[in-house]
């Protein structure tokens, strides 16, 4: 049966609490504690890149995800970036990365100088297809001393970005074979998946390193902000050095021994990043309790079904989703529109990276999955306070 726009409103109107305004997609909240850290800031004058909260911090990120390693940036973009050149992503190379992800991911990739090729997603997780990857490498690729190339372009096929999306934990375990036998460095884009864990490991902690993000529409934020997490202690030291423009320890003098990055993320933000991570345990209850009121009102919507957890898997349920089924496709337009219109906050999955201007001539596999995927889904409001009781 095809769903029903009527329905998929009043399904939404059932969990969503009455509001005199519109609802917002995900909206960020802010505290006694948040104001207390950021005005202790303000009067200590250090509210650059040196200060306690920068490193308290990296501190209470590392203990979170069990990382050995944290280090603070300014934006999740600039994690991923600094995170690529360190695993050894150079120019010329290609770099596999989900056509289903939000632009940064395929911006890092260019920033290195690297071309992003473009790979299928899984319907089940919303991630990145491992399978489907490693069929497309038997077709393109070979093995040249050590080093996967495409055979297509001659290009070195260095490394793979999974992107866990929604915060939806991808298969990350079976990627890692697939990589281990094409010779890939992985880099978790876990920007969106702070609080979930697959099979019990957070996020982020399977490849050579995983990069975060804290914008104002993440499950905790820093105004704007990111962190690479890693537990590999060579590379934590080589990270902080880089992103602090690589400069030389020393009391006065100013010595760089790289071409570094002011990747920093400022003191002011971290103050702000650690109330909120005092406060992501309950951040994150809420979320799941909102996804639980979703999951119920849709068990019986027809054409639309609300999108879980994969198996093996907690998410964080950043962003709530609704799937309409192919025959229903043709709705999304006229949903968003009539939802948007009633003061409810969603919105379509990002523009599919081969459909940029940009990227379109990027090499890439078979999409037929991300292109339906991008044809249905749908996010709905996902703010921690739409979860409170």
């Amino acid at each position: 049966m095809r769903a029903d726009i009527d329905q998929i409103l009043k399904a939404l109107k059932t969990v969503l609490p009455p509001s005199d305004r519109p609802i917002g997609l995900h909206e960020p909240e802010f505290g006694a504690a948040e104001r207390a850290y950021v005005l202790d800031c303000i009067d200590s004058t250090f509210v650059s890149s040196v200060g306690k909260y920068v490193d308290r911090f990296e501190e209470m990120l590392a203990e979170f995800t069990g990382a050995r390693r944290a280090v603070a940036v300014c934006n999740g973009t600039a994690a991923l970036h600094v995170a690529l050149e360190v695993a050894g992503v150079a120019r010329g190379d290609e770099v596999l990365v989900p056509a289903l992800t939000f632009i940064a991911t395929a911006n890092a990739v260019s920033y290195c100088g690297a071309r992003p090729h473009f790979v299928d997603s899984s319907g089940a997780t919303l991630g990145l297809d491992p399978d489907k990857l490693d069929d497309g490498l038997a077709r393109i690729a070979r093995m040249v001393n050590g080093a996967c190339r495409n055979r297509e372009t001659g290009a070195r096929i260095s490394a793979v970005v999974p992107m866990h999306t929604f915060g939806h934990p991808m298969a990350i375990d079976r990627l890692l074979s697939v990589a281990a036998k094409w010779n890939l460095a992985v880099v978790e884009d876990a920007a969106e998946s702070l609080g979930s864990t697959y099979r019990g490991k957070h996020t982020g902690r399977f490849g050579a390193m995983g990069t975060l993000s804290f914008n104002g529409n993440k499950t905790i934020t820093t105004g704007g902000g990111g962190a690479v997490v890693t537990d590999d202690e060579a590379l934590g030291r080589r990270l902080k050095h880089l992103t602090t423009t690589a400069k030389m320890p020393h009391a006065w003098a100013f010595g760089h021994d790289a071409v570094g990055y002011n990747y920093r993320m400022p003191n002011l933000n971290a103050a702000l990043g650690c109330a909120q991570m005092e406060r992501l345990a309950a951040f994150l209850a809420e979320k799941r309790a909102l996804a639980a009121r979703y999951r119920a009102a849709f068990a019986e919507v027809p054409g639309v079904r609300f999108v879980s957890e994969p198996a093996d898997s907690q998410s964080n349920y950043w962003l709530n989703a609704l799937l309409l089924d192919e025959d229903s496709a043709d709705l999304l337009p006229p949903l968003l529109e009539r939802t948007n219109a009633s003061g409810v906050g969603t919105r379509p999955v990002w523009t599919l990276m081969h459909h940029l201007p940009m990227y379109a001539a990027c090499p890439r596999m078979d999409l037929s999955v991300a292109e339906s995927l991008a044809r249905r889904l749908v996010n709905i409001p996902s703010s921690p306070i739409l979860g409170r009781s």
